[in-house]
């Protein structure tokens, strides 16, 4: 089953330095009724204004992946990290049992960015920090795994039995991805236009998917998008 939920549908917030859609409830956004889809909590897509950002706040108990699709973002947090994610770098935080971090903006042009949090697969781990880059080939006409808790060779290792893949589809081209027996998974169309098994997605669109076999997914135009496969 793809239950298709257009952009227009996100949940859509904007102050002088931030605007941001949220798939999910987040913050003064509640809807009892999207809340999560399995051990995924927060999707957000956020673009940051110039010389702005996130101060210094904590976090506990959680995965967080951050995509950047532009600009350049700054992460500094009490382990004592530092790190400049540019475009097609991915981080992963894990907050466990206690991290405060910021993210700030310190360009002159917008930052646009996802943050997607993951429930860990258990409470009380350590917290870690890591980040790497992709480049755009390496995601063009495949499904890149970037963030995984399988093991993949290159990704980053979350807590959690789930695996981040982005790609970039030429016009035309097509993907396959299989799910294991009891496993789902969400689908995001970051820009442009594909076909997920039939079904037309276009930029901003999500897919959150139960009982498929097989996902197939051909571009109609060229497209940035993101898959996650979840328990």
């Amino acid at each position: 089953m793809i239950r298709r939920i257009p952009a227009h549908e996100r949940y859509r917030y904007e102050t002088d330095w931030l605007q941001t859609y949220w798939l999910f409830s987040f913050d003064h956004y509640y809807d009892p009724n999207n809340v999560s889809f399995g051990p995924l909590r927060v999707f957000n897509d956020d673009v940051i204004a110039p010389r702005s950002g996130f101060p210094m706040h904590p976090h506990l108990e959680m995965e967080i992946v951050t995509y950047v699709l532009q600009g350049e973002l700054t992460h500094e947090d009490s382990l004592g990290n530092r790190g400049v994610l540019s475009a097609g770098d991915v981080q992963r935080m894990s907050a466990g049992t206690g991290i405060v971090h910021s993210e700030w903006n310190h360009g002159d042009e917008p930052v646009h960015l996802l943050q997607i949090w993951v429930l860990p697969e258990r409470r009380g781990i350590a917290p870690g920090y890591e980040q790497r880059s992709f480049s755009r080939e390496a995601r063009t006409n495949r499904l890149l795994p970037v963030v995984s808790g399988q093991g993949h060779d290159g990704a980053l290792r979350i807590h959690q039995d789930a695996v981040f893949y982005v790609s970039r589809l030429e016009a035309g081209h097509r993907v396959t991805h299989v799910l294991a027996p009891g496993r789902r998974a969400f689908f995001y169309v970051i820009e442009g236009g594909a076909d997920l098994n039939g079904v037309a997605m276009a930029t901003g669109d999500q897919a959150r998917i139960e009982n498929e076999e097989t996902l197939s997914i051909a571009a109609r135009e060229a497209s940035e998008l993101i898959l996650i496969d979840l328990p």
